[in-house]
């Protein structure tokens, strides 16, 4: 299918979701630094072991941006590749009350995604994509649409890189490709299989769009300027320094940043939603939804920092409301409609109320329910409007052109539209 338009410049434009994008003159490629907050690049460099992230702060382009909220990991990834907002795309959260089965479930399922991605379209006007995720819980709806096949696209995880098939995510033989065993899913080599797999197959195939997405292991361990931190943005380093020599246009930006979220004990400092809903309204009576829950617990026990209430008929909302914003730790508690209105979210998948934490507490469920045994280092979380702020960093100038309120859905834009 030919592109949907020209500029008056001549480059052929597709549209996706109402934002027109301009199809790429070099391989473009676009990172999701699973919960890179300011201040890991920085760090980093400060400690000389980013020369590459030095150089394009000092020369590229350097942005501050806004996550959407909740600030996790399925809302942002989906915002940034369709270029809009969770109220467009649907994605309200990695887990939702499905309110046609009436079931608590994983929003993994490409059924859930409302909207096609950029890549369909940028496939349909002749383009090759890749698509390369650490966990395997995005790749089904990051790559919905996709017709995947050799010389067209392909779409596949760190996490089951061994399980990878023609059929199934476009290519195989992904191990011998990058040379390297499946990562632990529990290890900063997930996300650095990403890079590599990504070096490799843009030696191998270039395609003219890819889009690599980590997970936020190490950031939940790990403040930034910390050794560790540190090694790993080193490793990043690397990998994009190589992306970079072939030519390509590169656009880093996070899902959602990250802060601590203990006491001076260390321990896990949480508001317990469940158990005060159950002493105000009765055993029960309510039931909380925390959106932060996924297959990958451990590094943070399903603590975040925002959540959903579903009330019963009887119960006063505009009470509890006001009892939820005297509770210290709540930032704020704010009906669906408000909820919606402000963090561009689908009214019908939110409760009757949302709470969001300060910028170092989390939200619970019950203090029984939550299994935390895998925290071995204090817990650093994220999910609120403290978590907003995210890097949006490219290795072209800025084009000229008037300011903006930054988005991290603006990734492409900035990428195709407005580098020079």
């Amino acid at each position: 299918m030919a592109p949907d338009s020209l500029t008056p410049g001549g480059t052929a434009t597709i549209e996706v979701n109402g934002r027109s994008y301009r199809l790429p003159r070099q391989p473009t490629v676009v990172v999701c630094v699973d919960g890179s907050e300011p201040g890991y690049i920085e760090r980093a460099v400060e400690a000389g072991v980013a020369p590459w992230f030095a150089r394009i702060l000092r020369e590229g382009t350097n942005l501050l941006a806004d996550c959407v909220v909740p600030s996790f990991t399925n809302p942002n990834n989906l915002s940034i590749v369709t270029g809009r907002p969770p109220s467009v795309h649907g994605i309200s959260g990695n887990y939702f009350l499905d309110p046609e089965s009436g079931n608590e479930v994983m929003m993994n399922d490409p059924k859930f995604l409302r909207v096609e991605t950029l890549f369909p379209a940028f496939q349909r006007a002749g383009l090759r994509i890749a698509v390369i995720t650490a966990k395997d819980k995005l790749r089904g709806l990051l790559g919905k649409g996709l017709e995947l096949a050799p010389g067209k696209a392909c779409s596949f995880s760190s996490e089951k890189a061994d399980q990878a098939s023609l059929a199934t995510n476009g290519i195989d033989n992904v191990l011998s490709l990058v040379g390297k065993p499946v990562p632990d899913v529990y290890s900063a080599g997930l996300s650095e299989f990403v890079f590599a797999a990504g070096v490799e197959l843009m030696r191998r195939d270039r395609p003219d769009v890819m889009y690599l997405s980590t997970t936020d292991y190490i950031q939940h361990k790990h403040a930034p300027g910390t050794p560790v931190a540190n090694a790993f943005y080193a490793m990043m380093d690397g990998y994009l320094n190589e992306l970079d020599a072939m030519g390509c246009t590169i656009v880093l930006t996070a899902d959602h940043g990250m802060n601590a979220k203990h006491d001076a004990s260390g321990q896990p400092d949480v508001v317990y939603l469940q158990d005060l809903l159950d002493g105000w309204l009765g055993a029960a009576k309510a039931r909380v939804i925390l959106p932060i829950t996924d297959p990958y617990v451990v590094h943070h026990g399903a603590l975040g920092s925002y959540a959903v209430v579903y009330l019963p008929r009887e119960a006063n909302a505009a009470d509890v409301m006001a009892k939820l914003r005297a509770t210290p730790g709540v930032e704020s508690a704010l009906s669906r409609e408000q909820a919606a209105a402000r963090f561009e979210l689908p009214p019908e998948l939110l409760g009757d109320v949302i709470v969001v934490s300060n910028r170092h507490k989390v939200l619970g469920t019950s203090a029984a329910r939550h299994d935390l045994s895998g925290l071995t280092e204090p817990l650093r979380s994220h999910g609120g409007v403290s978590e907003q702020g995210v890097p949006l960093i490219c290795n072209r100038k800025l084009g000229a052109g008037p300011t903006r309120h930054w988005r991290n859905f603006d990734a492409f834009d900035l990428a195709l539209n407005l580098v020079a």
